[in-house]
């Protein structure tokens, strides 16, 4: 060998050089020593290559999952997907734009995106690198694509910019799903949505229908009382029609005037004509008030909406407040903090509706109660009217506060409550523009606050 060419030593005669070499001047040398070093250096060497290899082992089977995992997702995608570079060639797509065109997924590889459009879409979106240069994400872009038997596809179309590490733009990432897909998909939620609207109304209406079952004998016993008014007068209008008829007729006769007189003081006639006009006036507002509770019923028990009307709430409470103490076997100490009268905008029927859930609610609550309170009170804060009902019962536990709005929560037991009053209230209240809370009060029992907008003052 050429002193020039100087072979660089290698195996365990360059690992006993090292040794050599790496031994410092006067200290003696043992043949065996250099031999345990160079047998150190070996088990050295050999266990980095082990680690390395059990590295580069470890690596390659994240990778394999990696790649798996990503493989998963990609053919479980039922949206397509189709990754393009930045000049719009494709790189990657998934199993649904195999499925959807009856290509294979090699067809698509190196080709540009355009030439799976028809001509049209191609137009729509060319040139694909100014869609790209533009570095913002087109969405619901609607092209056609082609299919392996020759027919199209209408597509909807996200695009979105693809970024590498260093966030250098790279090209884009589409996803996409068919229009007759979305088209679906939205008539069946416009579906869903007109089911669950009529389904609501049709809860509306069955929790009126079940108050109103609720509330027959105490309305009975309201009408009870003027019809008996009305029906009482009447008798008394029909003796008074005989005695007036049988003086009328007697007056066409040939008594003398005493006789008149006489008979005159006998038929109570002087009675009967300043009685007659109060008994009209009584008969009249007996009729009327049968006619306001029957206008109550219709508009409580009615599927129809009634529509927005000025009145007075202070009536609707005090009316639906006795709605429910007919009802009850023993009625609370009743408290009333209410001006005169107290107008508001609304629909008067809802308002009712949503009065008496929340009384029957409070009288249920303090049924098992010593002390049995109900106090309701209302007033005005700027444009908005509202109205407290407090019950003396045991508070609302902080377990059930955030659901008793809820649709079929109740604490009542099974066949006692059907869930659906607070729920309901809740619901009209919103409708009007309102709100309902409810809240424990600090001496005990729950307080439910109402608020409404108020009438507009027309006056000026």
């Amino acid at each position: 060998m050429s002193a020039s060419k100087e072979q660089r030593p290698s195996g365990n005669a360059g690992l006993i050089r090292q040794v050599v070499a790496s031994h410092q001047p006067g200290a003696p040398l043992v043949e065996e020593e250099v031999w345990i070093e160079v047998i150190q250096k070996m088990d050295e060497v050999y266990s980095d290559l082990v680690r390395s290899q059990v590295e580069i082992e470890k690596k390659n089977v994240e990778l394999e999952d990696a790649q798996t995992f990503i493989r998963s997702v990609l053919a479980a995608m039922t949206d397509v997907l189709i990754v393009c570079d930045v000049s719009g060639k494709i790189q990657q797509t998934n199993t649904a734009l195999e499925k959807l065109t009856g290509f294979h997924g090699t067809d698509f590889l190196g080709r540009y995106f355009d030439d799976l459009l028809t001509p049209e879409s191609a137009n729509y979106v060319s040139p694909f690198k100014n869609m790209i240069a533009s570095n913002k994400i087109h969405s619901d872009c609607e092209v056609n694509l082609r299919t392996n038997d020759g027919k199209d596809v209408e597509l909807a179309v996200n695009f979105s910019p693809r970024y590498n590490n260093r966030g250098k733009l790279v090209g884009m990432v589409l996803i996409g799903r068919p229009v007759g897909e979305l088209r679906r998909a939205y008539a069946d939620l416009d579906q869903a949505h007109r089911k669950l609207r009529k389904t609501q109304q049709q809860l509306v209406a069955s929790e009126k229908m079940a108050a109103l079952g609720r509330l027959v004998a105490g309305v009975a016993h309201e009408l009870n009382n003027p019809i008996s008014f009305i029906f009482g007068n009447m008798h008394a209008l029909k003796r008074y029609g005989s005695s007036i008829s049988e003086y009328l007729n007697a007056l066409d006769s040939d008594l003398e005037p005493s006789q008149l007189y006489a008979l005159r003081q006998k038929l109570k006639i002087d009675l009967i004509v300043k009685d007659i006009v109060p008994l009209v006036d009584g008969t009249l507002e007996g009729s009327e008030r049968v006619r306001d509770i029957v206008q109550d019923l219709r508009r409580f028990s009615s599927g129809q909406k009634d529509v927005l009307e000025r009145f007075d709430i202070t009536s609707v409470l005090r009316t639906a407040v006795d709605w429910v103490t007919k009802t009850t076997n023993s009625v609370p100490t009743l408290e009333f903090h209410m001006p005169d009268s107290l107008e508001v905008m609304a629909r008067k029927g809802h308002v009712h509706q949503v009065i008496v859930n929340l009384v029957q609610n409070a009288f249920d609550m303090m049924s098992d109660q010593k002390t049995q309170k109900l106090v309701l009170s209302s007033g005005k804060d700027k444009n908005v009217v509202w109205v407290t009902v407090r019950d003396f019962g045991p508070g609302i536990s902080d377990a059930d506060m955030p659901h008793i709005f809820e649709p079929f929560f109740t604490t009542k037991p099974i066949g006692e409550g059907t869930g659906l009053g607070l729920y309901i209230s809740y619901g009209l209240v919103e409708e009007h523009g309102g709100s309902i809370t409810a809240e424990n009060h600090p001496d005990g029992g729950a307080v439910f606050r109402l608020t409404l907008p108020e009438a507009e003052n027309n006056d000026s």
